[in-house]
């Protein structure tokens, strides 16, 4: 459904598009600006049809025009431009026409500031509830644009706060908006790490683990106001969570079983702590696609989940996301990175019971997405909490 201006100019599509992944929106971008010869980006998802899990089926997006294309007609649009437009409070800024033109004229006047303004124009790589993506090339190369919700972690503070014990483990920061929640980085070399060797793997987990034992005897360089998760701070966010939504998601088997995990969670709390690792600052989503390697260097990206808590929910996360090799890989550098940093502490006992903790943070963590962003994208989340409830039970 496109607009321009205040204007609903019309429906364009179907097509495919290369990627399944329905906030990868640069091949939808691409497609739709050659076909009216203007260039466009997306504001939001509108509509899924046929898929669930944030990938496949018909998408239908919303997609402003810098202009009205000047020969293509578009078909007729079933969706009235006031439902397109109207005013959601939980609704992103950067899936706004005002509050996307907003982030993109930030961005220009802090490139101009750093002496390292645009070459071309912005290319939108990715949109969601959770972030927008933007490259911007320059002389030197290119630089990302990243806006994030309020319940977001300040990126920069917290790229800052490891690139103080770790200056090689984070992207560069070249201007940062905390109020409007906005972050321009320096391109980092290489690629996603979804296939790591072992090699890359150890990069990952012992960097992290070496600056987070670091920040722990330094508390004051770990930046204030951030979400505290710690063990103790998740029982009443699981209690919380099972008088809500995702409980009616649940069976009565499931719901009774998790009601007993949840009494037992004191007792693994203490078990956990007894383990003698610290509370630390957290990446927060510390999975392989949020790692980067050209080979030489392993560097992190997307702060925006990052809190203060157990070290061992970074620990568990590339678990699910790694083959058995892979994860027993990350394993032995972790538990060898903490026991290291850490004489007399039991790593190996802390991973082997964290298991269901992380699983229940997480299930909270999904539900306060979902309780954050306006209804039309809850579908990015719809069922995550209950889901990962399970697989806390089969933890």
């Amino acid at each position: 459904m496109v607009t321009a201006g205040g204007d609903c100019l019309g429906a364009l599509g179907p097509f495919p598009v290369d990627s399944p992944w329905w906030a990868d929106v640069e091949p939808v971008v691409a497609r739709i600006a050659r076909e009216l010869d203007v260039p466009v980006m997306v504001l939001r998802l509108l509509d899924v049809e046929g898929a669930d899990g944030a990938r496949d089926g018909h998408v239908t997006y919303h997609v402003q025009a810098a202009r009205r294309p000047a020969d293509r007609p578009l078909a007729p649009s079933n969706t009235e431009h006031q439902l397109l437009t109207a005013p959601e409070t939980l609704r992103a800024r950067w899936a706004t026409r005002e509050g996307l033109q907003e982030a993109l004229s930030w961005a220009d006047a802090s490139l101009r500031t750093a002496g390292r303004p645009s070459t071309g124009p912005v290319e939108q790589v990715k949109t969601w509830n959770l972030a927008g993506l933007f490259r911007i090339p320059t002389a030197t190369g290119p630089v990302w644009l990243k806006t994030t919700p309020p319940f977001a972690a300040h990126e920069a503070d917290v790229i800052a706060a490891f690139a103080h014990v770790a200056p090689r483990l984070a992207p560069t920061v070249l201007a940062a908006d905390p109020e409007g929640r906005r972050v321009l980085l320096d391109h980092v070399p290489g690629s996603d790490c979804w296939n790591a060797s072992a090699a890359t793997i150890r990069a990952a987990v012992s960097g992290l683990a070496t600056a987070q034992a670091e920040l722990a005897t330094r508390p004051e360089t770990i930046p204030s106001g951030l979400p505290n998760r710690s063990p103790a701070a998740l029982v009443d966010e699981v209690n919380q969570l099972l008088d809500g939504p995702a409980a009616h998601e649940l069976t009565a088997a499931e719901l009774t079983a998790v009601h007993r995990l949840a009494e037992r969670l004191p007792q693994l709390i203490t078990e956990l702590e007894a383990c003698g690792l610290p509370t630390t600052l957290l990446h927060g989503d510390f999975h392989p696609g949020n790692w980067r390697s050209d080979g030489k260097h392993t560097v992190l990206v997307d702060f925006s989940d990052s809190h203060v808590g157990h070290p061992v929910l970074d620990g568990l996360r590339p678990r699910e996301f790694l083959s058995d090799d892979q994860w027993a890989h990350a394993a032995d550098a972790w538990i060898a990175t903490w026991a290291a940093c850490r004489p007399g502490s039991d790593p190996a006992r802390a991973l082997a019971l964290g298991a269901p903790l992380g699983h229940l943070a997480y299930a909270v963590r999904y539900q306060q997405f979902l309780d954050n962003i306006e209804p039309s994208e809850r579908r990015y989340h719809a069922g995550d909490p209950a889901e990962t409830i399970r697989a806390a039970l089969r933890a």
